[in-house]
């Protein structure tokens, strides 16, 4: 996921009266563009996240909270095509701004696209996990998202450190390898705070 602020500026503009008063100050805001995430990296290359936050003077980390074979909520194994009590690879992650948490980012991947994979251990995987995938034969052809708002639960409220009352988004994605088939689902949940998501789309 793709987060940038915009700046802040403090022009004056002219009244009535030649007098002045303080322009509006632009707030923060959090723009999404998923494909660099859904790109293979190149042999060097930083982490998307990490890269996208540097264009902003910032610092963007992660950490692996876990990894390994489960079985998926409901909605992920339909997502995923799967039947009752197949399990899948997941893997778990805190997102980090300046050292500070703004998603939990959950990843499950069939058993037949990442069983015996670096994608089942519990470690970083050198060069990101859509490159590992694309190593493999896995490419991603086609993308779906829904974007949903609700109130955090108690474990996300923590691992995120919001209020009482500050709701989340959650970012939803399923990807489509060239067979036809889904590959990967995620599971974003988000500090809403402050935070845009942009949607492009280009017309015939």
């Amino acid at each position: 996921m793709s987060f940038s602020t915009s700046s802040r500026r403090n022009d004056r503009r002219p009244e009535e009266g030649n007098a002045t008063v303080p322009a509006p100050t632009p707030q923060p805001s959090w723009d999404s563009d998923s494909t660099r995430y859904l790109t293979p990296r190149t042999p060097g290359q930083s982490d998307a996240w990490a890269e996208e936050a540097a264009q902003d003077k910032r610092r963007g980390g992660q950490r692996l909270l876990g990894a390994g074979g489960v079985v998926p909520p409901d909605g992920i194994a339909r997502a995923l095509g799967l039947a009752d009590g197949e399990e899948v690879i997941v893997r778990r992650r805190l997102i980090l701004l300046d050292g500070s948490p703004v998603e939990l980012a959950d990843s499950y991947y069939p058993a037949r696209v990442a069983a015996g994979t670096a994608l089942a251990e519990p470690r970083k995987v050198p060069g990101g996990a859509v490159t590992l995938l694309a190593d493999l034969g896995y490419t991603a052809t086609r993308v779906e998202e829904a974007v949903t708002a609700r109130m955090p639960t108690e474990s996300e409220r923590e691992a995120l450190e919001l209020g009482d009352n500050e709701p989340v988004l959650v970012l939803s994605r399923i990807v489509f390898a060239g067979d036809g088939l889904p590959m990967e689902a995620c599971e974003m949940t988000m500090t809403a705070k402050e935070r845009t998501l942009r949607y492009r789309m280009r017309l015939a």
